[in-house]
């Protein structure tokens, strides 16, 4: 598989964001490049310099984020709608979703909340984590290392330097907007049309009709 968790968080971890480190970032889609393995994830860095990640995922998972993206409900709430309502009716906040590091094709997340038992920073995988944001109710600002943008992405496992959690609150100011004229950092990607999530949306149109 190709989006795996962060494994446990660093002890000494200090709550705040850098800037310089973490990169507010919004879900731009779902792409289904045929023939294909995997369905990828897009995420586009929303501030200059407006760098692009395409994150493998699972054929369910990028059902699932391409559900939540374009808004589609569905007669029963299917598992992140399920869990995004569990952790609001409990009082857990969302705060923040990071994408940590990247190791070739594999990315590694977390989740950072806040409920009745303090704050808590829990491995996931990228996924899940874009998945259960876009399904949850409150906004909620979806964080990329800088260095997950690099040719390696994982210089922080390899030297040993802890990843610093960010909190919602850090990021009420932060700079977003719409780039005029996005560059990315790889060689450039399709641009992304509104059919690039039809290979995986209307695979999963019988899937809606099943949970009826």
């Amino acid at each position: 598989m190709t989006d795996t968790g962060s494994g446990p968080d660093p002890d000494g971890a200090e709550p705040g964001l850098d800037p310089g480190t973490w990169r507010l970032a919004v879900v731009a889609g779902v792409r289904m490049d045929l023939p294909g393995d995997h369905p990828e994830v897009l995420i586009h860095e929303a501030v200059a310099p407006w760098r692009e990640l395409a994150i493998p995922v699972g054929m369910a998972e990028g059902n699932a984020i391409a559900y939540g993206w374009r808004g589609v409900t569905t007669p029963r709430p299917l598992t992140h709608a399920l869990m995004a309502d569990v952790l609001e009716r409990h009082g857990v906040e969302l705060a923040a979703v990071r994408i940590t590091a990247r190791r070739g094709r594999s990315f590694f997340a977390e989740l950072d909340t806040v409920g009745p038992k303090g704050r808590q920073v829990i491995s996931c995988r990228p996924s899940d984590a874009l998945a259960l944001v876009l399904r949850s109710r409150v906004p909620t600002p979806v964080l990329v290392a800088d260095w997950v943008f690099g040719p390696d992405g994982q210089e922080p496992y390899a030297s040993g330097t802890p990843t610093p959690p960010a909190t919602a609150d850090a990021l009420a100011d932060a700079p977003v907007a719409t780039p005029t004229d996005p560059t990315t950092a790889a060689p450039a990607e399709s641009p992304i049309e509104p059919a690039t999530t039809d290979a995986v949306t209307d695979e999963a149109e019988d899937v809606t009709s099943a949970g009826t």
